[in-house]
């Protein structure tokens, strides 16, 4: 075994001694998740239930869904959500009282389609003539990003100019697809799910309007699973899940 296999054995055990206990059992979580998400836990899920034995179901949803499955009397154990979640009174009474524990940020980008011509956005202004000339933009309105995409058009003055060539997309996918089929010329999203095979990124926002998107998890207030769940939210700080996290173009934390 290396030193790093070591110390990754290591780590993994005084996780689950810590957190399970020597008479833990295997459990099945039901996770709440931001849909940005998506390709991190693609990789998260099968690694933390080889460690751990437990097994996760995940839904996963943009900001209003995830509010709405989590005040909808429906259980689950553990939500890993953008924090706009945990503002809304109904959802975060569903969560347990306490401090959250933030797992992972990412900025807004704009992607075209892989080889098209990438327009100039480094300023406000150089970003504002880009929306101006583009004759489709691909966007998430209902989200917490595509709170915080709408708000930046609203400051750069272009919301109600552009407002016709906007596709409103209902899922992270979706304006990934449109972009890659030329259905839209530019994708306006988090920099993590424009990052994606059949897109080439043209690069963040300008610094004065950028803003992040934080996604924090926190366990079920009545969850019967408290343990896998400490567990899980334990897993997501590891070095190996930081790793996963960064390689999906997002910073931990």
């Amino acid at each position: 075994m290396t030193v790093l296999s070591f110390a990754r054995a290591a780590f993994l055990a005084s996780v689950f001694v810590t957190f399970l206990g020597e008479k833990g059992q295997a459990a099945e979580l039901r996770v709440l998740a931001g849909g940005a998400m998506t390709a991190v836990w693609a990789e998260v899920k099968p690694k933390f239930e080889q460690v751990s034995g437990h097994k996760l179901d995940i839904f996963f949803g943009t900001t209003p869904n995830l509010i709405k499955e989590a005040t909808s009397g429906k259980a689950f154990d553990v939500g890993v959500v953008p924090v706009e979640v945990m503002q809304d009174a109904g959802a975060r009474a569903k969560f347990a009282a306490g401090t959250t524990s933030d797992v992972a940020r990412v900025g807004l980008g704009v992607a075209v389609r892989a080889g098209a011509p990438k327009p100039n956005i480094g300023t406000p202004d150089a970003l504002k003539a880009a929306l101006l000339d583009a004759r489709s933009i691909a966007t998430l309105p209902a989200s917490a990003a595509g709170a915080q995409v709408m708000k930046a058009f609203e400051r750069l003055g272009v919301a109600v100019a552009i407002k016709g060539k906007l596709q409103a997309k209902a899922a992270p996918a979706e304006i990934v697809a449109a972009v890659e089929k030329g259905e839209a010329e530019l994708g306006v999203f988090l920099l993590n799910v424009l990052t994606a095979p059949g897109l080439d990124v043209v690069g963040p926002f300008p610094a004065d309007l950028q803003q992040e998107v934080v996604f924090t998890g926190a366990a079920a207030a009545d969850t019967k699973q408290g343990d896998a769940a400490k567990a899980l939210l334990g897993y997501l700080k590891s070095p190996e899940a930081s790793a996963i996290i960064k390689a999906k173009g997002m910073t931990p934390g």
